[in-house]
């Protein structure tokens, strides 16, 4: 064997096709939503948006006190019970 008949020329790569175009752009979007998903729980959000949450919270949480020291409330929006059933 002599260096004359050795090929170190690149392998023929033959053209990737539409689909296979479509399928590698595909995956890195794919990809990509994925770490902006992840990155979104991760970070930590907005302080604002949180002392509001805790403010209604702490509303719900005396509200919820005042309705137990009162008692049961009956629902306006019940609706009535059928008293009557069908006789055979």
């Amino acid at each position: 064997m002599s260096a004359a008949d050795l090929d170190l020329s690149p392998p023929e790569v033959p053209e990737p096709t539409f689909f296979e175009s479509l399928l590698r752009y595909g995956l890195l979007l794919g990809a990509i939503f994925q770490l902006v998903c992840i990155l979104a729980v991760v970070m930590p959000f907005n302080n604002s948006y949180e002392q509001e949450e805790s403010a209604e919270k702490s509303e719900t949480k005396s509200g919820d006190q005042t309705k137990k020291a009162k008692g049961p409330v009956p629902q306006a929006r019940q609706k009535p019970k059928k008293e009557s059933k069908k006789k055979r």
